[in-house]
């Protein structure tokens, strides 16, 4: 049995995206992001600018998208925190989203503090 290299959560938006995509979509997208978690395969999960990486799904010549980040802050438990998804007709990540996922990345990592000083 192959073990997984981090673990992911998915945030509000992401598991409502996910939860919204017909059946087949998702169980595409879900089995995608597993596979992702056992091999350091570029084409189901890569960078793409700064701290955000992206779940990459294509099914039926449409591209899903769920945005990510790291989270390492956990000596034993490395996480992937997943922002949001989206469907796009082209290969090209509109700028925007990416600077979306960084927002709530920013806002993770200050709750997440303000949380640990409690």
């Amino acid at each position: 049995m192959m073990i997984s290299k981090f673990n992911v959560q998915f945030l509000e938006d992401a598991a409502e995206f996910i939860d919204n995509l017909d059946e087949k979509v998702r169980d595409k997208v879900i089995y995608n992001i597993h596979k992702a978690r056992i091999s350091n395969d570029k084409e189901l999960f890569r960078k793409l600018k700064g701290e955000i990486w992206e779940f990459r799904t294509l099914f039926n010549k449409t591209h899903y998208r769920l945005f990510a980040f790291w989270d390492k802050t956990e000596s034993t438990n490395t996480l992937v925190i997943s922002t949001h998804g989206l469907i796009k007709k082209s290969d090209k990540t509109p700028l925007g989203e990416i600077e979306k996922a960084e927002q709530i990345r920013k806002t993770y990592f200050k709750q997440k503090t303000k949380d640990n000083e409690k």
